[in-house]
């Protein structure tokens, strides 16, 4: 296996997963104030409404699929009686409506904040980078799902990157099993990883701030004082 694949199958995935853990404790620890979406609805809304929608009900679809298709493996689903073809349909159809749903809301967004001049105006590079990195990582996957899946490519990728990635995870990596796959998978492996990479110092730290506390938490009690006569 040559350094390059070294590097990109094994360091690179490495290097960003730390960025992210040491990335999300600095952050934490000296940024708690900006830990936030930082919020343009009261910029515009109408544009907002529809392209958060989608872009976020998507992705969590689209985030349960990856966990059945990369995290869970090939074998659980056989013993459970879910055939291939079985799995590839939903893969599919299932997992390209997730896909279009996506890729609509994402696109929405980042039309938003390049055509509404208030929000052009209040927006930060890191804003365009995550967008720019979430259109990547959106497309290539739907295009690997249903473009080169449903059109009957050869490679599978729970046979491959599945393997692999839960051996990241475990810290029993297999690089080569990734190495020569096609160019679509890698790239959209290539920019999640990276996306994972930044994702601390920018406003994607929000996904994290779930307002679990308000379920338990007691009302502010207002109390109206009279003011004395004098």
């Amino acid at each position: 296996m040559s350094a390059i694949d070294q590097f990109f199958w094994l360091i690179y995935p490495y290097m960003m997963l730390t960025f992210f853990v040491v990335g999300h404790i600095y952050r934490y620890n000296t940024d708690q104030f900006g830990w936030s979406a930082k919020s343009s609805e009261f910029l515009e809304s109408r544009q907002l409404r529809w392209g958060s929608v989608l872009f976020h009900w998507g992705i969590v679809f689209v985030f349960f699929g990856h966990v059945a298709g990369i995290l869970i493996p090939k074998p659980f689903y056989h013993t459970v009686g879910i055939s291939d073809e079985m799995y590839h349909f939903g893969a599919v159809w299932f997992g390209g409506a997730a896909g279009i749903v996506t890729v609509i809301g994402v696109v929405l967004l980042f039309w938003r904040r390049l055509t509404v001049r208030r929000i052009l105006q209040n927006s930060k590079t890191s804003d365009f980078v995550v967008l720019g990195l979430l259109t990547v990582v959106i497309v290539t996957g739907f295009t690997n799902t249903v473009g080169y899946t449903a059109t009957g490519g050869a490679f599978d990728y729970r046979d491959t990157i599945g393997p692999w990635f839960r051996g990241i995870l475990t810290f029993q990596p297999y690089p080569q099993l990734v190495s020569d796959a096609p160019v679509g998978f890698q790239v959209h492996i290539l920019a999640a990883f990276l996306l994972f990479g930044i994702w601390p110092f920018t406003r994607l730290v929000h996904v994290w701030s779930v307002p679990l506390t308000y379920l338990n938490r007691h009302y502010v009690v207002y109390r109206r004082v009279k003011a004395k006569k004098l």
